[in-house]
């Protein structure tokens, strides 16, 4: 099996600050990391260093950060294939953290949002049955239904993570075999919480729920096998950037290295590492390591 992320790649500047800027405020802040991003990169990042053969597809521009990206997508296991979009920018996110790691996330799409329809597709001409197709909410639209649609005409296994949130979300979970999502957006998706949230996707067609919360753990809605509770694993957060992305990337090949559909041991796994993740600064730099990876999928 193969994993093919579909999504955005960006450039991080992460800045710590005392406190959130407020509308009309100016606060000293001092820029800790700046390193390779967007939730697309960062899902095939972490894939890649399970072992799992994952490609990446992502659009970029004509500019400066695009050799950066090329650079630091280098030494990693992924196959990067980048897609250059004449006269647009290549996409870079803005990460405020403060002392308690928490974040706010400001992110350029001027490449992903331009990715079409066409573009994206040729980009799965390698997949076949069973592969994974993984994708967020970085694309356009017409980008995500078409990928989407066309992933379920191959028989290809779709895992979808509905961030940043955008309103036609909702029409789509027929197409997805795999949603990955935080308590927040469960609540804004559904209007209903936790359990009532997963089970609420479930009706509208999706076979496997898991919604990350925060400190209480992670739930696993599985059709036919009900919901189960995973706890968290207790860490000092020090920045949660690219924490969810951790999570979701080490389920999915946690379960996908077994040949099994995800299960509560795969979301055991995700915990782990994400803990990892939260418990040092900056976005790839962060992420476990190859060996680190390896030791907790032997779990």
């Amino acid at each position: 099996m193969r994993a093919h992320v579909i999504g955005n790649v960006a450039i991080d500047e992460t800045i710590s600050v005392s406190s959130m800027p407020e509308a009309g405020a100016s606060i000293f802040g001092r820029e800790e990391t700046r390193d390779l991003g967007g939730k697309g990169a960062n899902q095939a990042v972490v894939m890649a260093r399970t072992g799992l053969p994952t490609a990446l597809i992502a659009a970029v521009g004509e500019d400066f950060r695009a050799q950066t990206i090329r650079e630091q997508l280098a030494p990693e296991p992924v196959e990067a294939k980048l897609i250059v979009l004449d006269g647009r920018s290549s996409d870079f996110s803005i990460i405020f953290t403060t002392p308690d790691g928490e974040n706010a996330i400001v992110t350029t799409t001027d490449s992903a949002g331009s990715l079409t329809p066409d573009d994206a597709i040729a980009g799965l001409s390698r997949a076949v049955a069973g592969d994974l197709v993984v994708l967020q909410g970085n694309l356009a639209e017409t980008t995500t239904r078409g990928l989407l649609a066309e992933a379920k005409r191959r028989g290809l296994v779709t895992a979808f993570n509905p961030s940043p949130l955008r309103p036609y979300f909702s029409d789509l979970w027929p197409l997805v075999d795999i949603a990955v999502l935080n308590r927040g957006e469960a609540q804004r998706l559904t209007g209903s919480s936790d359990v009532a949230a997963a089970e609420r996707l479930q009706q509208s067609g999706v076979r496997h729920v898991v919604i990350t919360l925060g400190g209480d753990g992670a739930i696993l809605a599985s059709r036919g096998d009900g919901i189960a509770t995973i706890p968290a694993v207790a860490t000092h957060a020090v920045d949660t950037t690219g924490a969810g992305d951790t999570f979701m990337a080490v389920a999915l090949a946690s379960a996908a290295l077994r040949g099994i559909e995800l299960d509560t041991r795969a979301v055991g796994h995700a915990a782990c590492a994400s803990a990892l993740t939260v418990s040092r600064r900056g976005t790839r730099a962060a992420f476990p390591t190859v060996e680190e990876l390896q030791a907790i999928l032997a779990r």
